[in-house]
């Protein structure tokens, strides 16, 4: 994989040269000492996957990513000191095109960063090979009947990965949940992040996000998030879980395994919505709850950071409507109504 490096520090540049090399299936292209560097680099050779810091003098991390991913998108991976520190600039890097965070290894001082970081590398290396795959499975749950008095008659299931955030914020902040309506939300980040993602979109919707727990029941009129690594299932009686299979799956939590549950195992009326990102994950799953009679939805080409998710849902008929970001909530409004402010 050809991996270019955009930081400001010398030292930390060289070191993760080094530690890059040290795979042979890996090439460092180019190392970028500012944004304005990293743009001009990207024009002239476009790597596989740049690995970006966030805080540099000049132009950021954040307009960097922007940039990047208007003018020669391609995989990015923040690599910064602290990110639990810089939330807020980790979720707008995230909403701006970046796949994925984490910590910087040489100056973090703490043991096994170093195996975080090339672990993130190989499941972007596989993220970027199944580009053309899928291999999503249904997972087998036991049935039980689900409890009527707190189910509610709606459930709205997002799905989005490479610039969720930010799309995710503009949805709910002009739509909001109606009492009989349960919204979850399977959007693909590290689960040590989880919490602090839910706690800055719950900050830009003014609204409190719940991260779901093992044995987990829906309730009414409450937004949800999956919270691991692992995959998101719901069972008959709804009750929701994780699930490590399958196993070999790049997207982690898989918005196909959650979908595919949705469209066995939910019996009232249902929304499915697929969001910007890259890849394939989703298509599967929505095209399952299409099949099942529920309202589909995907973010246009125009409005995604990256249109490779929904793409992927429209080619195999998956989408019952292709909307603008900006239309998304008025639809939810139409479809699942909404609660008085």
């Amino acid at each position: 994989m050809k991996i270019a490096i955009v930081n400001d520090v010398v030292l930390i540049g060289e070191a993760l040269r080094r530690m890059i090399t040290q795979n042979a299936e890996h090439q460092v292209i180019w190392v970028a000492r500012d944004g304005e560097q990293a743009l001009q680099f990207c024009r002239q050779a476009r790597p596989d996957l740049i690995l970006m810091d966030l805080l540099m003098p000049g132009m950021d991390g954040v307009e960097t990513t922007r940039r990047i991913m208007q003018e020669t998108p391609c995989a990015i991976l923040l690599v910064t000191a602290s990110p639990e520190d810089t939330t807020g600039l980790v979720f707008r890097a995230l909403g701006a095109g970046a796949l994925d965070v984490t910590a910087t290894p040489v100056i973090t001082g703490k043991p096994g960063t170093d195996s975080a970081l090339l672990a993130k590398i190989r499941t972007i290396g596989k993220l970027i090979a199944a580009e053309t795959t899928s291999s999503a499975r249904a997972v087998p749950m036991e049935r039980t009947l689900p409890d009527a008095h707190i189910e509610p008659r709606t459930l709205v299931a997002i799905g989005s990965s490479t610039g969720g955030p930010v799309a995710l914020a503009q949805i709910l902040g002009r739509w909001n949940p109606p009492e009989d309506c349960s919204l979850v939300i399977v959007q693909h980040i590290d689960e040590n992040f989880t919490d602090s993602f839910a706690k800055w979109l719950g900050e830009q919707v003014k609204r409190p996000i719940t991260v779901i727990e093992p044995q987990m029941r829906l309730e009414r009129g409450r937004i949800y998030m999956a919270k691991t690594n692992d995959h998101l299932v719901m069972d008959s009686s709804h009750k929701l879980n994780y699930s490590a299979h399958p196993r070999d799956y790049p997207y982690r939590p898989s918005v196909d395994v959650f979908f595919r549950c949705v469209a066995r195992h939910w019996q009232g009326p249902a929304i499915g919505i697929l969001l910007t990102g890259m890849g394939r994950d989703g298509a599967q799953g929505l095209l399952a709850m299409r099949r099942s009679g529920m309202l589909t939805i995907t973010q246009d080409q125009a409005s995604s950071a990256v249109y490779g998710m929904p793409r992927a849902a429209a080619e195999i008929g998956a989408a019952e409507l292709v909307l603008p970001l900006e239309k998304i909530a008025g639809m939810l409004e139409q479809r699942a109504g909404r609660r008085g402010e």
